[in-house]
């Protein structure tokens, strides 16, 4: 693992990392703040915010956090920098997603080499489109990692059309909460086999599920909604608080019981959608 940021490479390294969302698109400069100084309080690890200069330039006036911007347009991460984000992702996919467009793999790839190109000291991140076969996002994280890219985020989409089981979701939070992020962790747990760069698993993720990211390969988690929409700062620290206790929790045990909880939800979805026989086309 090769970062430059020296603090989130420890972190990393000790599948620690929480990264807060404020939301890419969001302009709401005061709910930006209010997530910001909730991250803080409970000790998140970064921030991830919409890629514009000014708001970059007023967030890290009020902040100790690194923060990361994510975009699609290298120019504008480049921009960022300058006005001080800590490092960059290439992402932020939901608005074509909306439109009904799609990006390939080799648009990302070219998207990563002229953001390299661009910014040289800077650690850069990737989200793999989740609309890509589980066997292209594992030859693009791939070629990625030989293309210098330091992080690797997997995301999913959940929709009612993922429901699994018959199980009345909204009354087991547990299945909920499992079944809306399967996707990201399934991607997490094959992707994480294959390259050696660190892994955040994103799209779905809560307090519940988020143990079971660390246990399925992740080096980190990013958690969006879950906190946005939170009305106080206190409700959005003491939902991170949450967090932070149910990785340290599965960081410090032996126990299989995340796996458990989770096992026959992965095991389903890669059955429908026919991964389990990715092995084979490698």
């Amino acid at each position: 693992m090769n970062l430059f940021h020296a603090q989130l490479c420890s972190l990393f390294k000790s599948k620690k990392i929480i990264k807060i969302i404020s939301g890419l698109n969001n302009t709401n400069i005061n709910q930006i703040i209010r997530i910001t100084k909730s991250a803080e309080l409970s000790g998140a690890s970064y921030i991830d915010i919409i890629a514009n200069p000014k708001i970059v330039s007023i967030i890290k006036s009020i902040t100790f956090l690194p923060i990361c911007v994510s975009s699609i347009d290298p120019l504008q991460l480049y921009n960022c920098v300058l006005a001080g984000a800590d490092l960059v992702e290439i992402g932020n996919f939901d608005s074509l997603y909306e439109k009904n467009l799609n990006f390939s793999s080799i648009q990302v790839i070219q998207l990563a080499q002229y953001t390299r190109l661009l910014i040289r000291n800077r650690d850069i991140a990737v989200t793999i489109p989740n609309k890509l076969s589980l066997h292209d996002q594992i030859n693009l994280a791939k070629d990625l990692e030989r293309l210098n890219i330091n992080i690797i985020q997997t995301e999913g989409f959940f929709s009612k059309n993922n429901i699994i089981s018959p199980i009345n979701m909204i009354n087991d939070q547990i299945i909920y909460s499992t079944t809306k992020s399967s996707e990201a962790l399934a991607s997490t747990y094959i992707i994480s086999k294959y390259i050696n760069l660190p892994v955040i698993a994103a799209s779905g993720i809560d307090y519940i599920s988020s143990s079971v990211a660390i246990f399925y390969g992740a080096s980190g988690i990013g958690i969006s909604s879950s906190v946005k929409y939170k009305k106080t700062i206190y409700d959005m620290t003491y939902y991170i608080d949450q967090i932070l206790y149910s990785i340290y929790i599965q960081n410090n045990s032996n126990s299989n019981i995340s796996y458990t909880i989770l096992r026959k939800q992965i095991y389903d979805f890669i059955l429908i959608y026919g991964l389990n026989n990715i092995y084979c086309n490698m």
